[in-house]
């Protein structure tokens, strides 16, 4: 083998069982079987970065450096394509933002994961999965750039299950957990509303404790039946999570699926009216202001909805856009 001994490349022709062992010896596994770093794979995941051990940040909780190489051996263990380590790093560094709290994400005892969307041009050219079965299985992308983002939280980071993550239960998406916004739905999509270009590609990245399967009221005829559930999924997600504690309002995302936006665009709805109703029939009690109310466009046929609650020890979800090119 070469490399630095953490992170071993191996000979073409090594055995994948040997590898298998070696990489799981070093605990650089998530207990899925890994695709073997060779050089190879390396200097074609590489093969557009300028500069590939330039500092770009330290990964909490113990702080191991960021840079372009070190997360493009982590998207090879996962099965990425060169094309998709833009996105990978480009989240990795949206977690670094102070404001997501990926310390305390890392750490806890509780269940979250980061949860990463994928937007714009960035979704289309990777082939991604933003209809249905969007959070499952059956899409390579989705679940390899998910799956890299994880292995940088653990290689990089340091987040090993037991030692630096405590979490009591954890959850799947620990192992992957990674979407594509749907265009096209009523609402402009999340980056837009951030101020960046429509239809430029572009990340977000979430702390989400888990997710809740949200069904509208009787025949689904109006806005109002479309949002009630919602809002009762948001409320009771939000207290239960608190242990009988206050604590300030935060963000809140759901996803709707196009039967779903289309009734609340059909009704004359736009994104404040939604944000406006959810407010103002208790969301008050949940999120800092009707903006911090995040509707994403997404998922396949069908009434259902998703809640995806946020982590109660406290993250704002962050949006970085892509590099061009």
């Amino acid at each position: 083998m070469t490399g630095d001994g953490e992170t071993p490349l191996f000979p073409e022709d090594t055995p994948w069982e040997e590898a298998q062992a070696a990489l799981e010896a070093l605990g650089l596994g998530d207990g899925l079987p890994l695709v073997p770093p060779t050089a190879r794979r390396m200097a074609r995941m590489l093969g557009a970065v300028a500069a590939p051990d330039a500092p770009l940040g330290q990964v909490p909780p113990l702080f191991g450096a960021l840079t372009p190489r070190a997360v493009a051996y982590q998207c090879v263990l996962a099965g990425c394509l060169p094309a998709e380590l833009p996105v990978v790093l480009t989240a990795a560094l949206a977690a670094l933002e102070p404001e997501f709290n990926l310390l305390g994400i890392q750490t806890t005892t509780g269940t979250p994961t980061v949860a990463l969307v994928v937007h714009g041009r960035a979704a289309r050219d990777l082939g991604m999965n933003a209809g249905g079965n969007c959070l499952g299985p059956g899409n390579r992308a989705n679940a390899c750039l998910g799956r890299a983002l994880r292995l940088v939280l653990q290689n990089i980071g340091g987040a090993r299950p037991g030692v630096t993550d405590m979490a009591t239960m954890g959850q799947p998406g620990k192992y992957t957990f990674c979407f594509a916004e749907a265009e096209g739905g009523p609402f402009p999509p999340l980056p837009v509303r951030r101020g960046l270009p429509d239809g430029e590609g572009a990340v977000t990245v979430l702390g989400v404790s888990g997710t809740a399967e949200v069904l509208p009221l009787g025949g689904a005829a109006t806005p109002e039946a479309v949002l009630r559930p919602l809002l009762a999924a948001m409320r009771g997600t939000w207290e239960a999570a608190s242990g009988g504690r206050e604590r300030p309002g935060g963000e809140q995302v759901f996803l709707l699926p196009p039967e779903m936006a289309g009734i609340l665009a059909a009704a004359g709805w736009d994104l404040a009216a939604l944000r406006s109703w959810l407010f103002r029939e208790g969301g008050e009690a949940v999120v800092r202001a009707p903006e911090d109310i995040h509707p994403l466009l997404a998922g396949g046929a069908g009434v259902k909805m998703t809640h995806l609650a946020p982590w109660a020890g406290g993250t704002l979800s962050v949006t970085r856009p892509l590099p061009r090119g």
